[in-house]
């Protein structure tokens, strides 16, 4: 059945669009449509930042106490709660993504919820300073306001987790907000549109608007705009700081990454490889924290790279839809080529193909599938060791020592993700505090969401998540009387 939304959401209700022309949306599994849905131009944009811009200025939720602020957002997460098997059918029809993992990432969503929601109810919103001089006994008295106006541009990869870490705090903080969602997500961010709807917030404060590059240029340029929160590539994060330069508005980026796995040498190699089943191919391998580069001591190197080929060999590739499957197709044909590519420079540039390759795997090729690739043999100059593939294919790097396996993971121009496996627990915390890395997890531990997220380098600028990523959408006023 093919779901068709061909109005879009804007300010709190569902308008006809400026162009009534509706994008196919096809299944990556079998090219099928799985949903039509309007698509923003220019004049929508214009017409869902008039609508944030006339809710801020009246206050009609930046003055809501911050507790009917918080109530609403856990109305609207209940909702969502409420569909997440739903959710998780939607993201997997339309993204390719493999339905046990579309299903979990909906815990994900809970625990990235209720750690915002923790940090509201203990947020600083008001707070009187103490005198530094007692001479000067002045009152002063610091605010954290909401920024005004938030264009939350998010990526393809993870359209509900991306959308939430933006729109959660965001609108907590008393904002007004346009989520502009890639057009591969019509179906499930149309979806969400329909669960805030429902959540009733105030006229003008929340627009969800698919729509092109060009589109989403304009709305990040648009003077009307007071902040950009962006999720995607190293270089449209660079395009978008250029343009938050020149209007001087707020700007965070949560960018690309080529993260590092360190097996160090006493690490249990079956238990570290089966770890990284999930830290390095969880959601086909599109997905910006993977560690992609493994580095295994030089004297365990073939135990490695053999556990890895084994574990790889044993993976269902295939309809994201049956439950077997662990990794499913690409979400669009120039994203399967792009990777086809990647792996035929891998052995270009003489890595080991220990299995996969470029071809497509037997009997999926009506759909955007790509074999799932592990290269040894890795120096960290290859492009393969360098560049974001967004794909499953896996590169092994030898060291010699742990100096060495440090300069190696630090060697990049990104700084998003990492992990560390060792028996000794405490040495591997001493091993993650030397990487130049946002975000370290120790023998396959979850991401947290009470702590900060976000890159070094070329990951981004800024952090989501919990008090800090709440923060973020706030601006501080000090109120000084005599």
């Amino acid at each position: 059945m093919t779901t068709t939304y061909d109005r879009l959401f804007i300010g709190g209700s569902w308008s006809e669009p400026s162009d009534p022309e509706l994008l196919d949306i096809r299944s990556p599994h079998d090219q099928s449509v799985v949903a039509r849905a309007a698509q923003a131009r220019p004049a929508d944009i214009d017409r869902a930042v008039a609508a944030a811009r006339a809710s801020f200025g009246a206050g009609a939720w930046s003055s809501t106490p911050p507790a009917e602020r918080l109530a609403l957002l856990r109305r609207f997460n209940g909702l969502r709660e409420e569909n997440a098997e739903k959710i998780a059918a939607l993201i997997t029809a339309e993204n390719g993504s493999a339905g046990w993992f579309t299903l979990a990432g909906q815990g994900g969503l809970t625990r990235q919820a209720n750690a915002y929601f923790k940090a509201a109810e203990e947020f600083a919103w008001e707070a009187t300073l103490v005198p530094s001089d007692p001479a000067n006994p002045f009152r002063s008295v610091v605010r954290r306001e909401a920024v005004g106006v938030v264009a939350a541009v998010i990526p393809w990869n993870s359209p509900f987790s991306s959308a939430t870490a933006k729109i959660i705090p965001a609108l907590l903080a008393g904002n007004s907000v346009i989520l502009k969602v890639s057009p591969e997500n019509s179906l499930s961010m149309g979806f969400l549109a329909e669960l805030l709807d429902r959540t009733g917030f105030p006229e003008g404060v929340i627009s969800v608007v698919p729509a092109d590059r060009d589109t989403s240029e304009y709305l990040i340029s648009h003077p009307d705009v007071d902040k950009i929160a962006f999720t995607g590539s190293t270089g449209a994060g660079r395009a978008i700081a250029a343009i938050a330069g020149r209007q001087l508005k707020r700007v965070s980026l949560e960018l690309g990454g080529k993260s590092a796995a360190l097996i160090l040498p006493d690490a249990d190699v079956q238990k570290a490889v089966q770890g990284l089943k999930f830290g390095s191919l969880l959601n086909n391998g599109e997905a910006c924290i993977a560690q992609t580069r493994v580095l295994a001591p030089s004297s365990r190197y073939e135990e490695v790279v053999e556990a890895l080929k084994e574990l790889v060999d044993s993976l269902k590739v295939g309809d994201p839809l049956d439950q077997d499957t662990f990794i499913g197709p690409m979400i669009r044909r120039d994203q399967q080529q792009r990777v086809v590519d990647y792996i035929r420079t891998g052995i270009e540039e003489g890595a080991r193909l220990v299995t996969g390759g470029p071809q497509v795997p037997e009997g999926l090729e009506a759909g955007n599938y790509v074999t799932p690739t592990v290269f040894a043999d890795v120096d960290n100059s290859m492009r393969v060791a360098r560049e974001e593939i967004f794909g499953p294919v896996i590169v092994v790097i030898p060291y010699k020592d742990e100096d060495d396996a440090v300069r190696i993971a630090n060697e990049s121009e990104y700084g998003l993700s990492g992990g560390v496996w060792s028996a000794d627990q405490e040495h591997a915390f001493a091993v993650a505090r030397r990487l130049r890395t946002g975000t370290v997890t120790v023998n396959g531990a979850p991401i947290g969401f009470d702590g900060p997220f976000g890159g070094f380098k070329n990951s981004g600028i800024g952090r989501e998540y919990g008090a800090v990523g709440l923060g973020t959408y706030t601006e501080y006023k000090t109120i000084t009387s005599a």
